[in-house]
């Protein structure tokens, strides 16, 4: 905490412009259509099909996402600024995002992006679709990349390998970011969204006040069996609709919290 009981805004940043909501939110397919990482798996890597028989195993508990991440991964040996350039060339941005990101600066309700991917990726596709000043003003919250043992240079064939955020079994376990926020005493407390769309996500399912879960994939999954209120979207429109309705007034998180559509 701060002087005279208020909160560390060093420790928690978005806090700095002392917002009533905070947005959270996952990147890959969520802010775009298509997830990077499965991307490059699919085309460069060992395929879709190992792929997503991994992923099912996370999903029912069987192993750590953060296994399965990195095998996933091993397999893409192309140097990493050609994975950048072949991203930029195929990801598209959510229809959307932009409308919902100006909104937000607009409105003070900070957007803290948390994803289970590589920042320098983020950041590579934030710039060629926001503009540097736009990306520049979002925080991120990622894990990194590294050069192999062995290798000089992350941009040579196999020289590049993730590294992780913390020792979580996610590799980033999101709900670390999220918690301090969440567990601040009611009068400094803002309304915290979150919205995702997969396994990466579980572990921030169930720390903020409203989850947009994108309809059609595993996240929804999850909420029913366990029980987690959310609300599905299909894209940034669909949620800005309902933030606005929140932030106006005219609706409560509880009664946004509809399940599936």
């Amino acid at each position: 905490m701060g002087s005279a009981g208020s909160p560390d805004l060093a420790a928690l940043p978005a806090l700095e412009t002392r917002p009533k909501f905070i947005f959270f939110t996952d990147f890959d397919g969520t802010i775009t259509q298509q997830d990077s990482n499965d991307f490059m798996t699919d085309n460069i890597g060992f395929g879709a099909a190992k792929r997503k028989e991994s992923n099912k195993g996370v999903l029912f508990g069987q192993r750590d996402f953060r296994d399965a991440f990195q095998e996933m991964l091993d397999s893409v040996t192309t140097p990493f600024d050609h994975c950048i350039d072949l991203l930029i060339r195929n990801i598209a941005l959510d229809a959307g995002f932009r409308a919902f990101f100006h909104w937000a600066r607009e409105h003070n309700v900070p957007i803290v992006v948390l994803s289970g991917g590589m920042e320098p990726i983020i950041r590579a596709l934030f710039e060629h679709y926001l503009g540097k000043t736009d990306a520049d003003s979002l925080r991120i919250v990622s894990n990194a990349v590294k050069v192999r043992p062995g290798k000089t240079s992350i941009n040579e064939e196999g020289g590049w390998t993730i590294s992780y955020h913390d020792d979580s079994g996610f590799g980033h376990d999101k709900s670390l970011e999220i918690r301090p926020y969440a567990n601040l005493p009611a009068d400094e407390r803002p309304i915290l969204f979150y919205a995702g769309d997969g396994i990466s996500d579980l572990s921030a399912a169930k720390e903020t006040d409203l989850l947009f879960a994108k309809a059609g994939r595993d996240l929804v999954t999850y909420c029913e069996r366990e029980n987690v209120p959310f609300t599905t979207f299909r894209d940034f429109s669909d949620i800005l609709a309902t933030v606005k309705d929140i932030v106006a007034g005219d609706l409560s998180v509880k009664d946004a919290a509809t399940g599936r559509k």
